[in-house]
């Protein structure tokens, strides 16, 4: 997909099952899904542990390739990559800014696993834990499509998501864009006729978490998958509510409800 989208995103953020059009509300929105949770799931740490195996390739295919597009060395390849992830949200990003690759070949190979059935580890009965928690639910990734329906077609959840927001989806005027970028979320709103109040981030990432917390969402942090050291850290202000596992989620819902949840 070499198309850059407008800053209202287009629908290449394809749904994953048609929905029947609903009346639209005095302000814009869709009537029908006024005050209903909007759930955006991050993929990898979230709907699966990638700490495993999938981090473990990804770090070493981006290195990889940073190594033979710009001919530098493993050391500066790996800070390379680190450094643009750590500033960009992405190291695509950082890549495609300062240097002369194709993101979309860099995305392909880096995200390419023929092993990757033997490579996902996930929470037991994942798909029963996603399907009885209410309200909408969209997969938010800084990833690219065709490695996160190929994860979620593994999970056999994929059904459940509306739709899938992957990095190519993210541009806008001509210009990638990633998590945790304020504009690109709003824009992802927009175009799924949701409110920033109706929606949940659910994230590993706490920087991101931190960031849109910002704009009102609320925001859970999930911990389960991460490295120990991470994984201790205690809630952040930020952070609405903190979990190890998603199956806590509905449950811990019913007894602490999100702060700033709006009113129906």
């Amino acid at each position: 997909m070499n198309r850059s989208l407008p800053s209202s995103m287009s629908n290449t953020a394809r749904p994953l099952r048609r929905r029947p059009h609903a009346a639209r509300g005095s302000h814009g929105g869709c009537a029908a899904h006024r005050h209903t949770p909007v759930w955006l799931f991050d993929l990898d740490n979230t709907l699966h542990c990638a700490t495993r195996s999938i981090f473990p390739a990804i770090n070493r295919g981006m290195t990889q390739y940073i190594i033979d597009a710009l001919g530098v060395s493993r050391d500066v390849a790996n800070h390379l990559r680190t450094s643009y992830t750590q500033r960009y949200g992405a190291a695509l990003l950082g890549l495609t800014r300062h240097h002369q690759i194709d993101p979309h070949d860099f995305l392909k190979v880096v995200h390419t696993f023929p092993d990757l059935p033997n490579m996902v580890h996930a929470e037991r009965g994942l798909a029963r834990t996603l399907a009885a928690l209410p309200g909408r639910k969209i997969v938010l990734t800084n990833a690219p499509e065709a490695y996160a329906r190929a994860m979620l077609a593994e999970l056999g959840i994929e059904q459940l998501f509306e739709r899938v927001v992957a990095i190519e989806h993210m541009q806008t005027r001509g210009r990638w864009r990633a998590k945790p970028d304020h504009g690109m979320l709003r824009a992802v709103l927009r175009e799924a006729r949701a409110s920033l109040a109706d929606a949940i981030l659910v994230e590993d990432t706490h920087g991101h978490l931190k960031r849109y917390r910002r704009l009102g969402i609320r925001t859970v942090w999930i911990t389960g998958h991460l490295p120990a050291h991470l994984a201790r850290c205690s809630r952040p202000h930020y952070v609405d509510h903190r979990i190890r596992s998603l199956k806590s989620l509905q449950r811990g819902l019913q007894h602490t409800p999100l702060r700033g949840r709006p009113r129906a």
